[in-house]
């Protein structure tokens, strides 16, 4: 198989996650009260076996019992997401969840260039 069409194939799986994992939370937010789960990206091995879960969480100062949370429930997680996926996929892959830190950084950056 071409790279390309290798790498088209990493995206394409990856945006399905994306938006699988995206259901999947704002059901699983609702249990937190008031905390906001986004899936802001995916990243894809290229063996198709391990995807990269970058969260962000609001509001911030829950972000690490969330966290906590979400990797407590893991399995749980990705045998929804294997439920979801299990016409798409013939594996589906192990789940590393990351605290999405964008944010965080455009607003250290946004308030040095303020100074």
């Amino acid at each position: 198989m071409s790279a390309t069409l290798e790498n088209t194939r990493q995206h394409k799986i990856a945006r399905l996650i994306q938006k699988d994992l995206s259901d999947i939370f704002l059901r699983y937010a609702r249990s937190l009260h008031g905390t906001l789960i986004s899936v802001s990206e995916v990243r894809i091995s290229p063996d198709l076996s391990i995807a990269h879960v970058y969260l962000s969480i609001f509001p911030q100062d829950r972000e690490q019992s969330t966290m906590e949370l979400i990797e407590q429930d893991h399995g749980k997680l990705r045998g929804e997401l294997g439920t979801l996926e299990r016409h798409q996929l013939r594996i589906i892959p192990e789940l590393h969840f990351h605290l999405d830190e964008t944010i965080d950084k455009m607003e250290r950056i946004d308030s040095l260039l303020k100074r």
